[in-house]
């Protein structure tokens, strides 16, 4: 009589179950881990060093600057040679308001253009939080459902990218700019863009 014993088919079953949901734990652990760490930005992001998602951002409805309506932009306005910026932003988004006016202070000091992407917002709402914080957009877009946002690999508001002049993106920071990262990242992400596009 044999003593070997085998394991049950329902433990067996139970384990290939429980395997992806292990994989997700682990995964959302080291999400959490980097949102919750001296530096969001750490979190991986695939697009670093390629071009921008085809995405096209349709104007935000009724929005002027000197009585001419502010436009929307798409992919290609963002390879035309000059170093920009791409920031995404909500008006229900508390980190939003406290960032922004370290966008314009961004603006002034590196005189890059920003583009700006209202994400699931409605017009009037963005509207009245650039006429209350100030629009230091050259161009704003929408992104009513989300769907771009996920293109670009955006995991919440706000999240700002440098991108050379060639349309690829050279930096990502996840979260709300700081001025510790004004500073030691985001300005030295520019000035370094700029340095790889003048050697070429």
């Amino acid at each position: 009589m044999s003593t070997e014993t085998s394991t049950p088919p329902e433990r067996k079953s139970r384990g290939w179950v429980m395997a992806p949901l292990l994989i997700f734990v682990a995964i959302a652990a080291l999400f959490a881990f980097a949102l919750t760490s001296g530096d969001p930005s750490k979190l991986p992001s695939a697009l670093i060093g390629r071009p921008v998602p085809q995405t096209e951002f349709p104007p935000l409805e009724g929005l002027l600057s000197n009585g001419a309506p502010v436009p929307g932009f798409h992919a290609a306005d963002l390879a035309k040679g000059k170093v920009s910026v791409v920031n995404f932003w909500a008006s229900w988004c508390v980190p939003c308001i406290e960032e922004h006016p370290l966008l314009i202070e961004l603006r002034k000091r590196s005189g890059v253009d920003i583009y700006g992407v209202n994400h699931k917002d409605q017009a009037e709402a963005g509207r009245r939080f650039l006429g209350r914080y100030g629009n230091p957009f050259t161009a704003v877009g929408t992104d009513r459902t989300g769907r771009n946002a996920i293109e670009w690999g955006v995991y919440g508001m706000p999240e700002t990218f440098v991108i050379n002049g060639e349309g690829k993106i050279a930096y990502k920071h996840v979260g709300p700019i700081s001025p510790d990262s004004l500073e030691k990242t985001l300005l030295p992400a520019i000035e370094k863009a700029r340095a790889v596009a003048v050697q070429k």
